[in-house]
Formats: structure tokens, sequence, C-alpha cells
């Protein structure tokens, strides 16, 4: 009996720690260039959240390029949260039953809480003088971006590059693809993701010139050293705007919404939007923006909604199979 007993207690004893140690995790599918971001926005946030709630929660993250990533979350990838670089990936899972049919009336500003612009990045005393968007047709230049198939960085630069030619005076959409083409054929790679871009263009030194978002111009930075690279701003490119939603299927399932939608929301917070500023991604507060104006120089910007139709427009006309983008770069 005593010999039951011990083994009883024993089982108690080794079922409490278990207990003890049990948290809420969420789990965050992003795009690919986030990363440094979210590693300083995580901390934030569940200091915040155990202050406010006495609850002790775990934020994993998950990253690649934007497209790849909510064709995993529809294929099974068990995302609380999805915080993306382009309205189309999420729509994606809107259409398939994922997210909300209604996601962009359940934060502010469409539920985008930054947004940023593709800019080019270059080499040290830019030797190449690579100033606007016509120098990247030029003889000799090698141009490195992201798959416009499966990514939003190479989407943007796409689209910033077609609206920018579509702009130009006498302008037609078959010379704004003539000068998109240029630029493709100038491409000698398309790379993975965001990241892998920076990666080429820094680490094995290909290309001249890379095209990427505002921010990750100082991830470079942190990474290389600001001596290594210069950053140019296009006459005119495209306002990125960086939209987030909440899974239901996965937070319905796991029972964690209300931990989901308090996250999401704190990205708005005073220290979600200082946090944004500090990683040179754009506050939408006008308040932090402000006060952060030097390192956000002003630039004309237009959006895929104005130029393009929206995102389901130019998903459809640009990069699906057989697509504008497709028809062009069998022309390389």
């Amino acid at each position: 009996m005593k010999c039951l007993n011990r083994l009883l207690a024993l089982f108690v004893l080794a079922a409490l720690p278990v207990v003890a140690s049990a948290e809420v995790s969420l789990l965050n599918v992003s795009y690919d260039v986030s990363r440094d971001f979210y590693k300083d926005f995580n901390p934030k946030f569940v200091a915040a959240w155990k202050a406010r709630t006495g609850e002790s929660i775990e934020i994993k993250q998950s990253h690649a390029g934007s497209t790849k990533q909510v064709r995993a979350v529809a294929d099974g990838l068990a995302g609380d949260v999805v915080t993306m670089n382009q309205a189309a990936d999420i729509q994606f899972l809107a259409d398939k039953g994922f997210v909300a049919a209604d996601w962009k009336g359940k934060f502010k500003d469409g539920a985008a809480p930054f947004t940023s612009t593709i800019v080019f990045i270059v080499r040290k005393g830019n030797p190449k003088q690579i100033r606007d968007w016509p120098d990247l047709v030029k003889s000799g230049i090698q141009v490195i971006l992201p798959h416009p198939k499966n990514t939003g960085n190479g989407r943007y630069s796409y689209l910033a590059a077609y609206g920018w030619a579509l702009h130009q005076p006498g302008a037609t959409d078959k010379s704004a693809q003539g000068f998109v083409s240029a630029v493709l054929r100038n491409a000698p790679l398309f790379a993975a993701g965001g990241r892998d871009a920076t990666t080429t263009f820094m680490q094995r030194r290909i290309g001249d010139v890379l095209l990427t978002f505002e921010s990750e111009a100082e991830l470079i930075a942190r990474e290389f050293g600001h001596g290594e690279f210069e950053v140019v701003y296009p006459s005119e490119s495209v306002l990125a705007e960086f939209p987030v939603a909440v899974v239901d299927k996965v937070v319905d399932k796991k029972g964690t919404r209300k931990q989901a939608q308090a996250y999401l929301e704190y990205l708005w917070s005073q220290e979600g939007q200082e946090t944004a500023a500090r990683n040179y991604i754009r506050p939408r507060d006008p308040a932090v923006l402000k006060a952060h104006a030097a390192q956000f120089p002003a630039i004309k910007t237009f959006t895929v909604d104005e130029v393009f139709g929206g995102w389901s427009k130019a998903i459809a006309t640009h990069f699906k199979d057989g697509g504008i983008l497709d028809q062009l770069y069998s022309l390389k």
C-alpha cells in the first residue's frame, strides 16, 4: 500500500509542472523581410500582455515569400495571424474561408498598420550612376529583385516599374510593357524572397541595383554597415501597404482569438508604431511619422488601386499563369 501511495504521489508531482508551465502560444505567419521588426516587436507585446492580463504568452514566427506563406496556411500551417505585405495574399485566405470576408474592416487603416515603398539599393559610390527608373534598362546594368510570382516584394517592384512607365508623357500599356520587359531582361535571376535578394546582392555581390522595400535598407546597414551601399529614391514609386488578419479557422480551433486580436491591435499602439519607425517601416500614426521624418524622405507614390484597379485585377492581369508577366518574361 505504501508503495502504491508513493507511486500515486510521484504521478501527481510529475503532472504538476505540466500544468504550471502551460502558456498560450501564437504563430505569426509573415513575409520574408519582416523578421527584424517582429524580433523587436514581439517581446514588447509579450510584456504588455503579461502586465495587462497576468497571462504568459509565446509568439512564434514563420517567414518566407508572402504568397508561399499564405498557401502554406491554406495547406495546413496553423498560423493564428497572418501579417503580409500585400492585400492579395490575405484576400486569398479570405476567399478560402480562413480569414473573415470583411477582414479589411476588422482593424483601422484597412487593416494595414504600416506602409513602405520600393527604392533602389546601389553599390557604394553608385558607380553605375543609377538615379531613376530609366537607368535600370541601360546596357550592362544588372537588376536584382525577388520573383514577382511568389513574393509581395517582387510584385511591388514590378508594379512600381510598370506604374512609373504608365505615368510618362504619351505612355500606353504597350510602352509600359516594353519598359518592364527591358528591366526584366537586365535581371540575371529572380530571388526566392526579399531576404534572398539582399543576400544575392550584398553577399554574393551579384547585380548593380537591388529593388526592395525602403525598410530593408536599414536592415542591410545593420548587417553590412552603412558604408557598403547607398539608397536611391526614384522620382516615383508604389505605396506598399502591409495588411494583417486573424486566421479564424485556427484561433477558433485553438481558443486563441482574444490573444490574436490583441496581438494585431498592438501594432497600432504607440510602442508598435515606434518600433516600426525604428525598423524603417513607415508608421500610420502621423505624430510618430513626423517624429521620424528625417529617415523617411518624401517621395511621390501611387497605389495599386489607383493605377491597376486593385490587387485582384492586378493579380489576374499580371501575375496569373499566362498573364502579362509571363508574356514579358518569355521575351527575355
